[in-house]
Formats: C-alpha cells, structure tokens, sequence
C-alpha cells in the first residue's frame, strides 16, 4: 500500500529574509499542493509531519505565524499531523508505526527542504525498509556556505542532494510523471 508524507511544508519556509539566502523551485509548494489533490481524490492515505523548532529565533518555533501549516496542504481532520523538533520525520513520532499499523510499505515525500528533513527521512525511510519515491519538483533547497567558505547555489545543493539520494534510497521522479504513473 502507498501513502504521501508531507514534510515541513510551514508558511516559515518561505520567510526568506531570515535564512539570508536564495531558494530554488518557488514552483514546489504547488507541486505538494497537486500530490495532495491527487491522493485525496484518489483515497490514498496522507500524512502531514510538522517541524517545530527550538530556536526561538527560527519562523518554525512553536507560536509564530511561520510554524503554521502553508494554507494550500492545510491537513483535513482525518489526516495524521506528526510533530518533530529533529530533521528525520521518524525520531520522537510514531510515523514508522503508524505506516506499518496500516500495511503502508511504498512512501512518496515531498515537502521543505531537500538538504535538511527531506533528506534525512527519504534516507531513514528507506533504512527502516519502506520503498520510496521522491517528488523532484515538490521539494527545494537553500544556498549553503561552505567549509571553504564559498556561497554554493541552491541549485547546486539541489542537484547534489538528488544524486546522493537517487537509486540508493529513493526512485525520483518529477509530479507530473509520478502522478501519471500512479494514476495507471
């Protein structure tokens, strides 16, 4: 069986004065909103993570504006929220156990962002055996500075995650092929 989990898709995330940096794909919160759509009409279950932070400077900490949920993906009743102050979707939730209570072994991910949650739970996911699809396009990454002190691009970091996660821990594919796929 197949489930989406969204991952951190928080107004704070597009509160790009306070990390200081550019991101890539602005176009990725409407692809989550098009997965969502698609699961929901179809029945699939979908589950909703949620990072609270504790720096209280970050727009993620409990009580801002910035750690509510972005309106378009806002979960319905039915659908489990999972709250996690650590990258991995998975440490201090009981994601795991709910997705294996129901028999869900085939994830699809999409959320914020790909160099931080996203890549540690597509990555954790898999080590706890789950079969995971990466939306391409329904996730972005940040600039980075590196130990060089060099500015790395968004897109870069991107890339780069992709191709650490691509075929080891996940298939990746873009929304709109994934959706084909899974709509035949």
């Amino acid at each position: 069986m197949t489930a989406l989990v969204l991952i951190d898709i928080q107004k704070g995330l597009q509160e790009m004065e306070f990390y200081g940096t550019e991101r890539n794909n602005p176009e990725a919160e409407e692809n989550c909103i098009k997965l969502l759509a698609f699961f929901r009409a179809k029945q699939i279950p979908v589950f909703h993570v949620k990072h609270n932070s504790k720096n209280e400077d970050s727009p993620l900490f409990p009580g801002k504006m910035g750690n509510d949920f972005h309106p378009a993906v806002k979960p319905l009743e039915n659908e489990p929220i999972f709250e996690k102050n650590v990258n991995s979707a998975f440490i201090g939730t009981e994601l795991e156990a709910r997705l294996k209570t129901q028999n869900i072994t085939h994830l699809v991910i999409a959320g914020l962002t790909i160099e931080h949650c996203i890549s540690t739970s597509v990555r954790m996911a898999a080590n706890l055996g789950f079969n995971v699809t990466l939306s391409s396009d329904a996730t972005a990454a940040f600039d980075k500075i590196g130990i060089d002190g060099k500015r790395y691009s968004s897109d870069i970091i991107f890339q780069t995650e992709m191709a650490n996660l691509k075929d080891e821990f996940a298939t990746i594919q873009c929304t709109s092929a994934l959706l084909e796929e899974l709509d035949n």
